[in-house]
């Protein structure tokens, strides 16, 4: 059976070029996708997608396949960036297409194809008819104090002063009992700003120490800052997929390894994520590692046919001389990490 599925034929040339010489770097490196993931930092899915032409790498993940198999990055950086040019191209394209298919769909939709919608005509509304304004009448009653009612300029800025010879905006020209009703209004609502602006000043501004003693901390300061894309750490890490939490690559180290016939087995550690899995390299189709930390032990990480290599889910541990890694071989060898 084939390592690899065959490429999408509607694949532009330049990708689909880009695509094969990612597959032989991989062929020639003898890693499995598994084991990619793990020292590039970027997971399985991905590279199962970039491989096979659903997903234009991106450029972060071809300098990471650069370094793990030993190419030059200049070159392959280069090639990267003719297939993106080609990549972008034919998005377009599908875009345009998919465009024109939407238009023709809310044509068809709307009936031009079947005749012209008939608009229908509105006649614009007649303009109101504008009235003389009535004599300015003379403002009756008491008139509120400016100093009882609005707070000094000092801690609000100048309040708006209406002059008794322009009528207020809405109210009826000619109507003293509407402007009085209005200065009565803007009197008390500058009122209420007043009273809570007081009220706010004597329980936060004397009052705040109690109000700062009730607070809660916050739950960011207690929790650990963790590097973008790690999606756990400690406990939370318990069988996870180191993988897929993004706690391998660059995020991990070998912390011991045993060698055992031809297959090495490792313990892989991340002190960011603070947990460690068992990975075997080198290995035939159906050897076993796992990871063990005293009486307790991982799931099984077996090598599939397509791969020569595997790891177990994680375990929260504070260190990684906590766990031990071990391997058992189709051969019918054993052995451990010390």
């Amino acid at each position: 059976m084939p390592r690899w599925k065959a490429l999408p034929d509607e694949l532009d040339p330049q990708v689909r070029e880009f695509a094969g010489q990612l597959r032989r770097l991989v062929d020639r490196s003898g890693l499995g996708i598994a084991a990619l993931a793990d020292r590039t930092g970027y997971s399985k899915t991905s590279w199962e997608r970039y491989l096979n032409g659903r997903l234009l790498a991106p450029k972060g993940a071809i300098v990471a396949l650069a370094e793990v198999t030993g190419t030059n990055p200049v070159h392959l950086t280069t090639m990267w960036e003719l297939a993106e040019r080609a990549w972008s191209r034919s998005e377009m394209r599908h875009d345009m297409t998919m465009e024109a298919i939407r238009i023709s769909q809310a044509r068809a939709a709307l009936g031009e194809f079947g005749g012209p919608a008939q608009a229908t005509q509105t006649k614009p509304a007649k303009p109101a008819k504008q009235t003389r304004p009535a004599k300015q009448a003379r403002v009756q009653g008491p008139t509120v104090p400016p100093q009882a009612t609005a707070p000094s300029v000092d801690q609000f800025g100048p309040a708006p002063v209406l002059s008794p010879q322009e009528p207020p905006r809405g109210a009826v020209p000619g109507g003293g009992g509407g402007r009085r009703r209005l200065l009565m209004f803007g009197a008390g609502a500058l009122g209420a700003i007043l009273i809570i602006a007081i009220g706010f000043f004597v329980l936060d501004g004397k009052g705040g120490g109690g109000a700062e003693a009730g607070k809660s901390p916050s739950p960011s300061a207690s929790a650990p800052q963790l590097p973008e894309g790690v999606k756990c750490v400690g406990a939370g890490c318990g069988g996870k997929d180191p993988e897929v939490m993004n706690c391998g690559g660059a995020l991990a180290q070998n912390s011991t390894e045993a060698v055992i016939g031809t297959v090495t087995v490792q313990v892989r550690y991340s002190k960011t994520c603070k947990a460690a899995w068992g990975r075997i390299q080198g290995a035939a189709p159906g050897d076993v590692v796992r990871l063990q930390k005293g009486a307790a032990s991982s799931k099984k990480g077996t090598v599939s046919s397509a791969d020569t290599d595997a790891y177990t889910p994680m375990m929260a541990v504070d260190a990684a001389a906590d766990v031990k890694a071990c391997a058992t071989l189709v051969s019918g060898q054993k052995g451990c990490t010390k």
